[in-house]
């Protein structure tokens, strides 16, 4: 197998890498300390068709694919998670679901503005009682004449309540099946639908410059056609999205690893201690060959995964792998990072103070560690 980029894929890689470090580097620790969130820097992305990579011209995009995606997100990550994770949700959670199972008409409506980055979407799966358990949703949606009236909440929504945001997809139950199961379809609710009420964001420990929310639904009314994809394969739709979404978060979470790399080489050959610079010390050297080892092989994991998605293979387990070991090595690096970095390190005006807490959720969101050991157990038939 050989994982050498392409010189297109190449050249995306390093146009990506320079946009983060010229363009979200300079600003966006101001944005992460108050809480704000980057429109000028999502602006330029849309401009760049970063929101478009993966997706047919016909709709739009860029006529590139997933693995196009993970590089960008990769070379974002190594300079901030909270934008690469907004364009992460905004593509695989967002877009992704209209592109895969919607109608000509819903591709029509939503996906220009989306693939353009003029306008963000979200995925409303998560609940707060439900956790892990999606199969657990308590949403409802019931037929009333030509509109699916909705009830229910949603938490943890990234990209569902920013300026910019025009819709999110809701897992809901819509019956039952014929064994007594809950039946789990998808439907498309626009912003500002009354009934469809955005929390204030959370306050969280890290990805403080993303746009997370908890969703209400109250007698949310909806036209029948907004319906995504067919009725009743809900369920099979969104792991689709997860079994994708989990290769993206492990690009992701190589790019926090490396991005940790990086800005200790650069502390190690500034910071002097007894009379040399720290990086002459083996145990300093040590550390951060061990740290590149992590983000060189997980980085590996992400690429096959992806080769064998697009090559219309199985890789359900892959995906899992690729991103329960990457999100594993991120968590190391950052804490590694932060160490190299001394008292430093707990300071907020070092990027690795930043990738410190930004790392943990990757071993939470799109499925959680234990989650993703579930599916390697399974896929090997235990």
């Amino acid at each position: 197998m050989d994982f050498r980029l392409t010189d297109e894929q190449a050249a995306l890689r390093e146009s990506v890498r320079d946009f983060a470090r010229e363009v979200v580097a300079p600003v966006i620790a101001e944005h992460y300390e108050q809480h704000t969130f980057p429109y000028e820097v999502i602006r330029q992305m849309g401009k760049m068709g970063l929101f478009g990579l993966p997706f047919a011209e016909e709709h739009g995009g860029m006529g590139g694919d997933y693995f196009a995606l993970c590089l960008a997100l990769e070379e974002l990550a190594r300079v901030d998670s909270s934008v690469a994770i907004t364009l992460e949700a905004a593509v695989s959670l967002g877009a992704m679901p209209i592109y895969r199972f919607g109608t000509e008409e819903q591709k029509a409506t939503w996906l220009p503005k989306l693939l353009s980055g003029e306008a963000l979407a979200g995925f409303g799966l998560t609940e707060p009682g439900t956790g892990s358990d999606a199969a657990g949703t308590q949403t409802r949606a019931a037929l009333d004449g030509d509109e699916w009236v909705i009830n229910g909440s949603k938490a943890f929504i990234t990209n569902s309540g920013t300026d910019i945001t025009a819709m999110v997809t809701v897992t809901a139950v819509t019956g039952t099946n014929p064994d007594g199961s809950k039946e789990l379809s998808t439907i498309i609710v626009p912003a500002g639908t009354p009934g469809f009420t955005v929390a204030p964001g959370y306050s969280k420990v890290g990805w403080t410059a993303s746009d997370t929310h908890e969703l209400t639904f109250d007698d949310c009314r909806v036209p029948a056609a907004n319906l995504l994809g067919e009725r009743g394969r809900g369920f099979a739709q969104f792991l689709r999205i997860l079994d994708e979404g989990r290769i993206a978060i492990a690009a992701l979470a190589v790019g926090l690893a490396q991005g940790c790399v990086d800005e200790s080489i650069k502390y190690a050959t500034e910071r002097h201690a007894f009379g040399r610079p720290i990086g002459a010390n083996q145990a300093i050297q040590f550390k951060i060959a061990d740290m590149e080892l992590k983000a060189h092989t997980a980085r590996l994991a992400y690429y096959d995964a992806a080769a064998r998605m697009l090559a219309g293979e199985p890789f359900k387990r892959q995906a899992a792998i690729a991103k329960l070991h990457a999100s594993t090595i991120a968590v190391d690096n950052a804490r590694e990072a932060t160490q190299i970095h001394g008292g430093y390190g707990f300071m907020n005006e070092y990027p690795v103070a930043r990738f410190w807490r930004d790392s943990k959720i990757l071993e939470i969101g799109e499925g959680t560690s234990e989650v993703q050991r579930m599916i390697i157990a399974r896929d090997l038939g235990l």
